[in-house]
């Protein structure tokens, strides 16, 4: 039933925030990262806003306030307080944040249990479905975020997560070596096809020529990556975008985020787990599209188009974390195109042939951030199991990454 798999997500949301302490969940790290107690309250905002308002008898706030506090980004709402100060609320506090999210399930759970006419239901049942995806975006965004904040502290403490498990990291696994995949390209349909859920930015379907192309079996490994630091990458100017050039000597940037050496020299990396040891056969991750590109140059590779990923993923095994994928390692074919880090391709983000928006507030979900950003097909160990599909479209600017992004390699046929 729905509302079984309404209450299902929105548990989890708070069973994320269980290991936290309320300092932890009031804290900002950086100007794109929210706090999980913002994160708690904008998506129960997302109901309250865009259902309850609308469908519900004699609707009223839980809080006035809470409109403008929680709005993210709908400029067809009204006002927004301003994001790169979402740490500063302290008020409200959390012990309110889960009462604001107890009122507004209650409320929905009444209205599902209500009497409504047929294109009412098909609405509210659109609506949710709706709400639940953008949810379990959240989920993960919260994850990413507490990582962030996490690893701004001297202590390097880790994220206990009694809600996914908190056994330590498995050993690493040996997978077969890195190959190479072949596919004759052609006229392909892209987009997403069937009856399921999808956001907008997945439609319409169409046609799309994508030429021969090869596609690594696995993605790039910290040991890999490793390689390429050694070897200079970060000092070479010609690996490197113009932008992610100055981008690099801007910053001084000599690795991947979370990264770094110990008293003896060695390399470490920051993880949900706390501080350890880089470990050389997982893959690297946290990488932004000028280090992925830099890294496919100096490769004599290049990144994947969108298309090219998709028509490689469509049928490929659906791995899902959270957090360490566990699911068997084939013995051949593509490995590692769900679950284990979003893949950076060389498309940039733009609405497919004949795309439209939503009409309302609604239709900002996705249609206005089609510039200045690229796509990265797959899935993270941390988003939620279920939310992954082949045509899924995240994305971000090419300087990003805080996100669980990695490197998936392709070469042209000639």
């Amino acid at each position: 039933m729905l509302i079984d798999h309404y209450n299902k997500v929105r548990r989890h949301s708070l069973r994320l925030a269980e290991p936290l302490s309320d300092e932890d969940c009031g804290a900002q790290s950086m100007p794109d990262a929210s706090p999980v107690k913002w994160h708690l309250a904008h998506t129960t905002w997302f109901f309250e806003t865009f259902i309850l308002e609308s469908m519900e008898a004699a609707f009223a706030p839980f809080h006035p306030a809470f409109r403008v506090l929680f709005n993210s980004y709908y400029n067809g709402v009204g006002e927004k307080h301003p994001r790169a100060q979402r740490g500063l609320l302290t008020r409200p506090g959390m012990a309110q944040v889960r009462a604001y999210r107890i009122d507004v399930d209650a409320r929905i759970g009444r209205l599902l249990a209500s009497e409504l006419a047929r294109p009412e239901r098909e609405r509210l049942t659109m609506l949710l479905a709706l709400g639940l995806e953008h949810e379990q975006q959240h989920q993960e965004l919260l994850l990413t975020d507490v990582k962030h904040l996490l690893a701004q502290s001297a202590l390097f403490p880790a994220y206990v997560d009694s809600a996914l498990d908190s056994a330590p990291a498995p050993a690493p696994r040996h997978a077969p070596p890195t190959a190479w995949l072949a596919f004759d390209g052609g006229l392909a349909q892209i987009g997403h096809a069937g009856d399921g859920f999808c956001f907008d930015n997945e439609l319409p379907r169409h046609p799309q020529y994508v030429a021969p192309f090869e596609l690594a079996t696995a993605l790039v490994t910290n040991g890999e990556y490793l390689a390429f630091i050694e070897a200079g990458g970060y000092r070479t100017a010609h690996l490197w975008l113009a932008e992610g050039w100055d981008w690099v000597r801007s910053q001084q940037l000599a690795c991947p985020l979370y990264w770094q050496r110990d008293d003896d020299g060695n390399w470490q990396e920051f993880t949900l787990y706390g501080l350890r040891p880089l470990d050389a056969s997982l893959p690297a991750t946290h990488l932004s599209l000028f280090e992925a590109a830099a890294y496919a140059h100096r490769a004599g590779a290049r990144l994947p188009t969108e298309a090219a990923w998709e028509v490689a993923a469509q049928g490929a095994a659906m791995e899902v974390g959270p957090l360490h994928p566990a699911a068997a390692l084939p013995d051949a074919g593509l490995r590692q195109m769900f679950g284990h880090c979003w893949q950076w391709t060389s498309s940039s983000y733009a609405p497919y042939p004949g795309y439209r928006t939503a009409p309302g507030a609604l239709g900002e979900y996705n249609g206005k951030f089609m510039l200045n950003q690229y796509v990265l097909r797959g899935s993270s160990c941390a988003t939620p199991a279920g939310h992954a599909r082949a045509s899924y479209r995240n994305f971000f600017p090419a300087g990003a990454r805080w996100q669980f992004s990695g490197i998936r390699l392709a070469r042209q046929v000639e």
